[in-house]
């Protein structure tokens, strides 16, 4: 009682900045079979060599959690040259910070060193944000440049210990996600981070601490000076995350889509387009979920399709024949977005050859339909073309046309050929009304646009 009184007449002892809380096995259960051996390979390597060497960051907090990491990061006083010298496969990359690329088969493990206190001296844009800074320190200050306290702890496999040095694990254990700093100025330094924050709450189901979150609505403009390379990558790990919809949820509540991602602001706000939308992003988040591979083609593909539909029904008002209608949409709909998405040309590719599909799947007679299954990306098409039946933009009979058309051999192929004309004669009506529709959504703006496939191959669809 004596003891209580004084210290709350004293105040708490002020915990030391330098020095880490450190966890043992039976304090964080992290499951060491969750660990990657070449992970451990590294900091062992490192260790052996007389440097310091820890997993770090995303990897722990997912440890932390019970979840098996996706990718694995190291942290270490070697400096990049030193790290690069002690590994076969080792590539030094980066300008903003070097970072080093250690190669083991197809995993990669990153390196960085110690990160310092960050100068005043450091190059920044007019708005604050840092442009490079290879400042190396000690362990304690690498822990205050991290983003989150979460991501904050370093994990050493051979001691099986965690060092926390901003209350990292009570974050965890609350579900709260907190920056580490004064959050304006953080936010100031990268602007990403406020993007980053709402993948990290939509994905991990986490609240944002206030004092955090009340900054992001204002400083929310500050991304647009952030090269449109960079809020492409965070938006694709956003987008791609499994839960692509809780994000785009969190975006909003935190005010972070207008203007920031243009074609969000559109997917957001197009109730007409909304179904497309769900069921698209749903298929993504099913896929990533699953294991199964998303490619960005079909994901942006989808994001745009309503824009696309909507200049290709204008083209067709204005006298253009369907198909170069279609291609002139496509061109008008791409260009716009360069600058604003930084896609790279595979990625555009991609998303040309799945639009330029659509019309194609409409001609159900001859061989036209026995040439179109010899196409590259039919299974993204096809996937494409799924999502259009179920959101109700095209009746769902030519969908299952194309099922049966695809699953079928030889014999039922051709009976289904035979049929067509039939088919084509009883749902000519139909097929007007549904164009009418179709014209009517694109003057409007209709959104079919999303991300994911349903039904193809584990190499094209869903995104």
């Amino acid at each position: 009682m004596i003891k209580k009184l004084i210290r709350s007449i004293l105040g708490k002892k002020k915990k030391d900045p330098t020095q880490p809380l450190v966890l043992g096995p039976k304090q964080h259960g992290i499951d060491p079979q969750l660990v990657s051996p070449n992970a451990v390979r590294v900091t062992k390597t490192l260790q052996d060599n007389g440097f310091k060497a820890f997993i770090v960051g995303g990897a722990v907090r997912d440890l932390l959690l019970g979840v098996k990491p996706k990718d694995f990061d190291v942290a270490t006083n070697a400096t990049p040259e030193q790290v690069k010298r002690l590994f076969r496969r080792a590539f030094i990359i980066g300008k903003r910070f070097q970072i080093v690329h250690v190669m083991f088969g197809q995993e990669l493990i990153e390196v960085t060193t110690f990160r310092g206190a960050s100068s005043d001296g450091s190059p920044k844009d007019e708005h604050g944000r840092v442009l490079r800074d290879n400042t190396f320190g000690e362990q304690h200050e690498d822990a205050v440049r991290r983003d989150f306290t979460i991501n904050a702890m370093y994990y050493d496999p051979a001691t099986e210990s965690v060092l926390d040095y901003h209350g990292g694990i009570d974050d965890i254990r609350a579900k709260t996600l907190r920056i580490i700093g004064e959050p304006e100025a953080r936010f100031r330094e990268d602007p990403v981070r406020m993007l980053r924050i709402v993948r990290f709450a939509a994905k991990l189901k986490f609240t944002i601490d206030p004092a955090t979150r009340a900054p992001i609505p204002v400083m929310a403009a500050l991304i647009d000076n952030v090269p449109a390379a960079r809020v492409f990558d965070e938006m694709l790990k956003l987008l791609m995350s499994g839960h692509a919809l809780a994000c785009l949820q969190q975006l909003r509540k935190e005010g972070l889509h207008h203007g920031l991602l243009p074609l969000l602001d559109v997917v957001l706000e197009q109730p007409l387009g909304e179904k497309f939308v769900t069921l698209a992003l749903a298929n993504t988040d099913v896929r990533v979920q699953q294991g199964k591979p998303v490619s960005p083609g079909f994901l942006f593909a989808s994001l745009l399709w309503h824009q696309v539909l909507e200049k290709w029904t204008a083209y067709k008002a204005a006298g253009e024949f369907p198909i170069p209608a279609l291609h002139l949409a496509a061109d008008d709909v791409l260009e716009a977005q360069t600058d604003k998405l930084a896609l790279q040309r595979k990625i555009a590719s991609d998303m040309r050859d799945i639009w330029a599909m659509q019309p194609r799947f409409e001609r159900r007679v001859g061989k036209a339909p026995y040439k179109l299954l010899e196409h590259l990306r039919l299974r993204a098409g096809y996937d494409f073309l799924l999502l259009r039946c179920a959101s109700g933009e095209i009746d769902g009979e030519i969908g299952e046309w194309w099922t049966a058309f695809m699953e079928g051999d030889g014999a039922e192929r051709e009976l289904l050929l035979a049929q067509k004309p039939k088919v084509a004669a009883e749902a000519a009506p139909a097929k007007k009304r549904a164009r009418r529709r179709g014209s009517r959504s694109g003057a409007k703006g209709v959104n079919p646009g999303s991300s994911a496939g349903g039904r193809g191959n584990d190499d094209q669809g869903g995104q």
